[in-house]
C-alpha cells in the first residue's frame, strides 16, 4: 500500500486515525500493529509471515541476552548471523549466483527467482540496532513482544524508512503525548511530503524516465545531462518526500522520528552530503559499523579502509547490484580524497566547493539510475564530452515538455535556498501555520488529489530497497 493511494488517503489512514481515538491509550498500541501488518499485507501477504518471523527471533534474542549473561556474545553473533542471512537469501541470493555462473563456468546453479520483501533492508536494521543496544546495555530488553512488534513493524517507516532505532521511542511506545498541536504538525507534514512526491517527483520522473529508456545512440551530450539533473532531483523529493510522510504519520499518532534529511544538494562536500542524506542509514552505519571497526581511532591508513567498508556496504544495501556496489565506493573514494586534503581547499571556496560536491553527487546518481556500470560510464561520456554526441532523431521537447522544466525551476527553488533565506531574515516562524500556509497546503493537497485521480504517481524508489 502506498502513501500516495487513495486507498490509504481515503480508506487506511482515516479508520487507523479514528480508531485511535476511540480505542483509547490501553488498546492503541494494539490497534497500531494491526494496522501496520495489515497495511504490509496489502501487497504481499505471504511476507507477513517472515517480518513477525523476524520480530520471534529478535524479541527472544532480546531476552536470552540479559537473561544468559556468560553467553550473550554467542547469542548476538547468531542472531547477527540469522538476520543477516534472511536479509541476504532474498535480497542477494540471485547477485551471489549469478556471480559464480560468471566466474564457475563449469558449474553452474540455477538462478532462484525469489521476490524482494518490500522494505526488509530497513526492518532488518531496526531489529539488528535493538538486539545489538540490548548487548551493550543501552536499552532494557522488552518483555513484551507487542511493543516490540509495533516498534518493528508500525506502518508509517516499514518500508522505506527512516530506519528508526529503538532506543530512539522506547519510553514513546508506553508513554507518548499526543494532541492537537501535535496532530496538525502531523498533517502539515504529511501534505509537504505528499506534495513532494506527487506534484515534482512523478513529474520529473516522467522525463527522465522517458530519456534513460531511449536507445543510448539517440541520447545527446545535453539529453543526458538533463536526464542526470531530473534524476537527481526526482530520486530527493521522492525519498524525502516519503520521509516526510513518515515522519508526520508519526506525529499523528504521538511518535517522534528523527529527521532524515537536510537540504542534501547544499551540501559543500562529500562527507557534509553524507550528514544531510539518508542521515538515518549513515548513523546506523556509522555506529554500527564504523566506530565497532575502529572508526578513525586506529590510525589514518585504518580510517581509510573502514570507511571504504561503509560505503561498500552502503551501496551493498541499496541493491543486490554491481553498480549499486561501486555507487558506495565512488562516494567513498571522494570521502577519503576529502580526509587528504581537498576539504581544507573547499573551506576556502565556497563556490567552487557546490559546484564540485553537486557535479560528484549528480554523476553517482547515474551510477545508481542505469542497469549496468559500463551503460553509467557510457552516459558519463556522453556529459563529459557532450559535442561529441549532438544528433538524435528524437527532440528533446518530445521527452521534456515546458510543465517539467517549470517544475524542474520549482525543485531547485525547494531544495534549500530558498528556507535558508527565510530562515535567515526569521521568516519561517511567522509563515508556520499562518492562514497563507493554511491555504497553500491546503491548495498543493487539493492538487496532488487531482494528481492522483489521473493516474500519474508510481512506486517510490527506495521501496525496492
Amino acid at each position: 500500500m502506498l502513501f500516495s493511494s487513495m486507498i490509504f488517503l481515503w480508506l487506511f489512514l482515516p479508520i487507523t486515525f479514528l480508531g485511535s481515538k476511540i480505542v483509547g491509550k490501553k488498546y492503541v498500541n494494539f490497534l497500531l500493529l494491526i494496522a501496520s501488518l495489515i497495511f504490509y499485507a496489502w501487497g504481499e501477504p505471504i511476507y507477513v509471515l517472515l517480518m513477525l518471523c523476524s520480530i520471534l527471533i529478535n524479541w527472544l534474542s532480546g531476552l536470552l541476552i540479559v537473561k544468559n549473561l556468560k553467553y550473550r556474545s554467542l547469542i548476538l553473533f547468531f542472531n547477527v548471523i540469522i538476520n543477516l542471512f534472511l536479509l541476504g537469501y532474498f535480497k542477494y541470493a540471485g547477485m551471489f549466483v549469478r556471480t559464480w555462473n560468471s566466474i564457475i563456468k563449469i558449474v553452474r546453479i540455477p538462478e532462484p527467482e525469489i521476490a524482494l520483501p518490500i522494505g526488509i533492508s530497513f526492518f532488518t536494521f531496526q531489529a539488528l540496532s535493538y538486539v545489538v543496544d540490548v548487548y551493550r546495555g543501552e536499552v532494557k530488553a522488552q518483555k513484551n513482544i507487542l511493543n516490540l512488534a509495533l516498534y518493528i513493524s508500525f506502518f508509517p517507516q516499514l518500508i522505506a524508512g527512516p530506519i528508526v532505532k529503538y532506543r530512539e521511542i522506547e519510553k514513546q511506545i508506553d508513554n507518548r503525548e499526543i494532541n492537537m498541536s501535535k496532530t496538525a504538525e502531523g498533517v502539515r507534514r504529511f501534505i509537504y511530503g505528499l506534495s513532494k512526491k506527487v506534484l515534482v517527483s512523478n513529474i520529473l520522473a516522467k522525463s527522465a524516465g522517458l530519456i534513460f529508456a531511449m536507445p543510448l545512440e539517440e541520447v545527446t551530450g545535453v539529453m543526458a545531462w538533463i536526464a542526470s539533473v531530473l534524476y537527481l532531483f526526482q530520486i530527493y523529493y521522492d525519498f524525502s518526500g516519503y520521509s516526510d510522510m513518515a515522519i508526520g504519520l508519526g506525529k499523528m499518532f504521538g511518535f517522534e522520528f528523527s529527521e532524515n534529511f537536510n537540504y542534501p544538494y547544499m551540501s559543500l562536500s562529500i562527507r557534509e552530503f553524507w550528514r544531510r542524506w539518508h542521515i538515518s542509514l549513515s548513523t546506523w552505519f556509522r555506529e554500527y559499523v564504523y566506530i565497532p571497526l575502529g572508526g578513525n581511532k586506529k590510525g589514518q591508513k585504518r580510517t581509510y579502509i573502514n570507511l571504504m567498508i561503509v560505503f561498500f556496504l552502503t551501496g551493498l544495501w541499496h541493491g543486490a547490484s554491481y553498480n549499486f556496489i561501486f555507487w558506495g565506493l565512488f562516494h567513498g573514494f571522494f570521502s577519503i580524497l576529502e580526509r587528504l586534503g581537498l576539504e581544507k581547499f573547499l573551506k576556502k571556496n565556497k563556490v567552487i566547493a557546490f559546484v564540485y560536491t553537486f557535479l560528484v553527487v549528480n554523476v553517482g546518481w547515474i551510477f545508481f539510475r542505469v542497469e549496468n556500470i559500463g551503460m553509467a560510464f557510457r552516459y558519463i561520456g556522453r556529459m563529459v564530452f557532450p559535442w561529441r554526441y549532438i544528433d538524435s532523431s528524437i527532440s528533446i521537447w518530445e521527452v521534456v515538455d515546458a510543465h517539467t522544466f517549470f517544475i524542474l525551476i520549482c525543485a531547485v527553488i525547494g531544495m534549500g535556498g530558498l528556507q535558508y533565506l527565510a530562515r535567515k531574515k526569521n521568516k519561517l516562524e511567522t509563515w508556520r501555520f499562518s492562514i497563507f500556509e493554511v491555504i497553500y497546503c491546503l491548495g498543493i493537497f487539493v492538487f496532488s488529489i487531482a494528481a492522483l485521480a489521473s493516474n500519474t504517481y508510481n512506486p517510490f524508489i527506495y521501496f525496492r530497497f
